[in-house]
């Protein structure tokens, strides 16, 4: 994933999600490399809900 679209992926989880910054700063750590799996990892954690994951998927096809 590219360094601006997951600039704004991660804007769009702290705006329109409301997911806190440390959550999303665990899920950069534990993805490592595979940014592009950011939303399957905060989902794995707990840290969105299932319904979260579906609108980021949603967003990530229609940005």
């Amino acid at each position: 994933m590219s360094a601006s679209k997951l600039n704004r992926l991660i804007e769009y989880l702290k705006e329109t999600l409301a997911v806190p910054t440390d959550a999303i700063a665990l899920g950069l750590r534990q993805a490592g490399q595979a940014t592009n799996l950011l939303p399957m990892v905060l989902w794995q954690y707990g840290l969105i809900s299932t319904r979260q994951l579906n609108q980021v998927f949603d967003w990530m096809e229609h940005p």
